[in-house]
């Protein structure tokens, strides 16, 4: 497919912008594509995650936002909540009790939980086996299944002896 605009070289960029269900397609070469000002840029993560702030955190927002300021850089809990963008690496410890409610409702958890490559330790995979464990302990043991609990509470201790090795 050639450059829509140059009609010269073979387009390298394809941009699709999709509005109301209605797409607009544009096919450009490299060239092209470095000066095109067609492009709509106004879209950040930035924006995204800001936007996922309010629609997580349940409070008023003169509560939720009251005087939370960052003791090292200044920034204020609104500031990020416009930027998206903490100021320094003490952010996350002043904001801590709002992060992990967001990232909760985000994620569905606040730990990272990832694959484990094949070759990977075994001591982190048996640590993951214990994790799921316990929170199916944790369910068997609110249905009031004791007995199958009691089967659970075995595996997770005999697994922990292992890491205790």
């Amino acid at each position: 497919m050639l450059c829509q605009r140059c009609n010269k070289k073979d387009a390298t960029v394809h941009y699709t912008k999709i509005i109301n269900g209605k797409a607009d397609e544009l096919h450009l070469c490299d060239e092209c594509a470095m000066g095109n000002n067609e492009f709509d840029t106004s879209f950040s993560f930035h924006k995204l995650l800001t936007g996922l702030i309010d629609s997580v955190q349940a409070e008023p927002m003169e509560k939720r936002d009251k005087d939370i300021e960052c003791h090292f850089c200044g920034l204020g809990y609104r500031e990020f909540k416009q930027t998206g963008r903490f100021g320094c690496a003490n952010c996350y410890d002043t904001f801590k009790a709002k992060l992990i409610p967001l990232l909760r409702g985000i994620h569905g958890h606040n730990a990272h939980i990832g694959k484990v490559p094949k070759r990977a330790n075994q001591d982190i995979v048996k640590r993951r086996e214990i994790d799921k464990l316990r929170d199916e302990l944790d369910v068997l043991i609110a249905r009031e299944a004791f007995e199958e609990a009691a089967v659970l509470r075995d595996r997770i201790k005999e697994l922990e002896d292992q890491l205790g090795r």
